[in-house]
């Protein structure tokens, strides 16, 4: 049953793209936003090739995105569009750095397993 509550923590990848700029490169709008994220209260982001992976309340997350939309127009860009993918968990806390690990680490331990079966 719905409680009318947003999850305590969340896992967003978002891509930011500023349309009708002129120009194909949008590295300074993407370094604004890196900027701006960085002055975001509760939340934490790790900036890749193609977009930002932030991490915090859901409500910390979604209002950061849309921080993120509204500078692009304060600072000229007519258009935004965002492709964003969120993820909830609650049977345990995680974080993006501990998804990756865990994969890292079964492929450790699946590649420790073959080496084994082949001697």
């Amino acid at each position: 049953m719905a409680t009318g509550t947003t999850p305590a923590a969340c896992i967003a990848d978002f891509c930011l793209i500023p349309m009708g700029i002129g120009s194909p490169s949008v590295t300074p709008y993407i370094a604004e936003v890196q900027k701006l994220l960085e002055q975001c209260e509760g939340i934490t982001f790790t900036m890749h090739s193609f977009g930002t992976t932030v991490e915090g309340s859901w409500d910390a997350v979604t209002k950061a995105i849309g921080r993120a939309h509204e500078s692009m127009h304060e600072n000229g860009v007519p258009r935004v569009h965002s492709s964003i993918r969120i993820g909830t968990r609650t049977d345990k806390p995680q974080t993006a750095q501990d998804k990756v690990d865990s994969v890292r680490k079964y492929l450790a331990e699946s590649e420790g397993k073959s080496e084994s079966s082949a001697k």
